[in-house]
């Protein structure tokens, strides 16, 4: 109960309105079906002669009564006055027409109770979510390093799908159940608090019996919502790697794997449904179990002759004590369900509550590049093994600088390192002398211009691809970054032109198509640094030859960080530095450096453009 308990004290104060409602028409509810149910009483004991007694009108304000015996008297009172003016048939239809108005008010009640739950419901549940999303924009990108894609898919959709059908699903019974429960106590305990007493000895055994099987389905839901994101990801992972599992005829090895996934997932969901299906026959069980002994401890006493009330009224607390046993069920049940939820929540609370370590300064400086980037003795590592190793190099501003190496060295870490897209252990990054750890993120990735590899596209327009993050941009911006990047031509041919949908991650154009809407993107955003992360590396040369033309377009007048194979890229090269195992090895320029003979030389005697020169 406590876990839920936290759900509601983090996600409920933005629908105290809507929650007040849902108490206060509960409670409406519960009092009226106390009330339809009192008529059980004048039924018996006057309509079917059950007590013979003569009532008299006792003043509210006598001493000698209590209220309750009071209320009963002259209620009695009233329909023997009634029965004698109006006969016993005409009596019976008052009491049937007074019952079904009560029922209709206490329906009518009930469902405005339940009327008022569901923005609550849907409410938390869109804030989940949201919450969620945002959580996952402010993260680091080391953190999606170490979590599987199909993991933070599956508790994005099936955990919060979860919360939703078995947490927020239950927020009717967790309202209106215990509600009803104590209201229902409180009129057993006024009816017979002796009787009462007894019945609160018998119960905590029904409660405890429930609460072990509860726990124990907690803990198995955690382990299936588990392998369920293992089955997330290993589906995320075919559809990125179709294209080698297809080459390599890997497809009954993939299959094979999923499969043997699913068996164990469909057993784990076997064994907690099974268990949940189990409250609702325990419960009632118990209920008929604690019933029985309730019916025979009051009836021994009233047949014995010492009975606390009389028969009449034992049969109303027996009925108010059997209209308990549906809302404990129920109450039971929504409990079986929030253990599954609250499996899920803990899974979800694992982005919700991951720590940021890219944190904003308390106090930042205002930051303006108008002279140098500089790095200095930079170390960093990803886990254990330092990737980067006291580096340091400056870059001026309107210069181009290159970073080589073979694969591993450390290069893209490097140029990732400038826009924090991770932090440094060691040394410091500056720009203009002002470390980038003293300024907002938003005023230094500003500054930073990205074009890779990887053409990173939206499920999108042109036009929105294009002006993806850059605020009041017009259709004429649009078109002339497209027309520098050399894009405007093969957008135009389309059927809708800039504003034709290029599918999901631009699937729709080719590679250098996809390259060159990217590198549009850049020109729009006028960024003062750019990072070309091999961005003509996957190409081929027709491609490359346009894509090259964009980017010298984009690197006029811009100080930029190259990192590329390729001479047709790094030649032109203000300054080239070396990178072997995380260590700057060799810096200067492309004539300079080759004709030392040195490493970047070998580097590059092995791409067949460069060996040319």
């Amino acid at each position: 109960m406590k876990g839920i308990i936290q759900i509601l004290k983090r996600f409920l104060p933005p629908f105290r309105k809507y929650l007040s409602l849902t108490f206060f028409f509960n409670i409406l509810t519960a009092i009226l079906n106390v009330f339809s149910l009192a008529t059980i009483i004048p039924i018996l004991q006057v309509l079917f002669k059950v007590n013979t007694k003569t009532f008299s009108f006792i003043q509210w304000s006598n001493p000698d009564y209590s209220f309750i015996d009071t209320a009963f008297n002259n209620v009695n009172w009233f329909i023997t006055q009634f029965m004698e003016t109006h006969g016993s048939s005409f009596t019976l239809m008052m009491l049937a027409v007074i019952l079904i108005v009560m029922t209709l008010l206490k329906t009518g009640t009930a469902y405005l109770g339940s009327y008022f739950i569901i923005p609550i419901r849907t409410g938390v549940v869109k804030d989940i979510r949201n919450r969620i999303n945002d959580k996952i924009l402010t993260l680091p990108i080391g953190f999606f390093t170490e979590e599987r894609k199909g993991d933070i898919l599956s508790r994005i959709s099936g955990d919060v799908n979860e919360v939703e059908n078995s947490v927020m699903s239950s927020l009717d019974m967790l309202f209106k159940n215990p509600i009803l429960i104590i209201i229902y106590l409180a009129t057993m305990t006024i009816l017979s608090w002796q009787l009462t007493l007894f019945v609160l000895i018998v119960l905590p055994g029904m409660g405890f019996i429930m609460g072990r099987v509860g726990r124990t389905l907690k803990r198995s839901s955690f382990e299936a919502q588990n392998k369920w994101g293992e089955l997330m990801s290993q589906v995320e992972e075919t559809l990125s790697g179709l294209r080698v599992i297809k080459a390599f005829n890997a497809e009954s090895k993939i299959s094979g794997r999923f499969h043997k996934g699913s068996n164990e997932f469909r057993r784990m969901s076997n064994r907690i449904a099974r268990r949940q299906q189990l409250a609702h026959p325990m419960s009632e069980l118990l209920g008929t179990i604690t019933i029985a002994i309730v019916l025979w401890f009051g009836g021994s006493l009233i047949l014995g002759g010492r009975g606390l009330i009389d028969a009449a009224t034992f049969i109303y607390y027996l009925t108010i004590f059997y209209s308990i046993i549906n809302p404990a069920k129920e109450f039971s049940k929504s409990a079986y369900a929030i253990q599954r939820g609250l499996a899920s929540m803990e899974r979800i609370d694992r982005i919700l509550h991951a720590d940021n370590p890219i944190s904003e300064p308390n106090d930042p400086l205002t930051l303006t590049f108008s002279e140098t980037i500089q790095y200095k003795d930079v170390w960093f590592k990803y886990n254990n093994d330092w990737v980067i190793r006291g580096v340091s190099l400056k870059i001026e501003k309107g210069k181009t600088i290159a970073l080589v190496g073979q694969s591993g060295s450390g290069k893209s870490t490097l140029a990732d390192l400038l826009p924090r897209f991770y932090d440094i252990q060691n040394g410091g990054i500056y720009v203009d002398e002002i470390n980038i750890k003293d300024v907002k993120l938003h005023d230094l990735r500003s500054l930073v211009g990205y074009v890779n590899q990887e053409a990173i596209l939206f499920n999108d327009s042109f036009h929105n691809n294009i002006a993806f993050g850059v605020n009041d941009v017009t259709e004429s911006q649009v078109i002339e970054a497209a027309k520098i990047a050399n894009a405007h031509e093969f957008i135009s041919t389309t059927e809708k032109g800039y504003h034709t949908n290029i599918g999901d991650r631009g699937g729709k154009l080719s590679g250098g198509q996809r390259q060159r809407i990217s590198i549009a993107r850049a020109i729009l955003k006028n960024p003062e640094i750019l990072i070309l992360d091999e961005a003509t590396s996957a190409l081929d040369s027709d491609s490359e030859r346009m894509v090259q033309e964009a980017l010298e377009n984009l690197l006029k007048n811009r100080t930029t960080i190259v990192i590329a194979h390729r001479l047709s890229t790094i030649k032109n090269a203000d300054e080239i530095y070396v990178l072997k195992e995380g260590q700057i090895v060799e810096s200067g320029q492309h004539a300079s450096l080759y004709a030392q003979g040195g490493y970047y030389t070998k580097l590059c005697d092995t791409q067949s453009d460069l060996s040319e020169q």
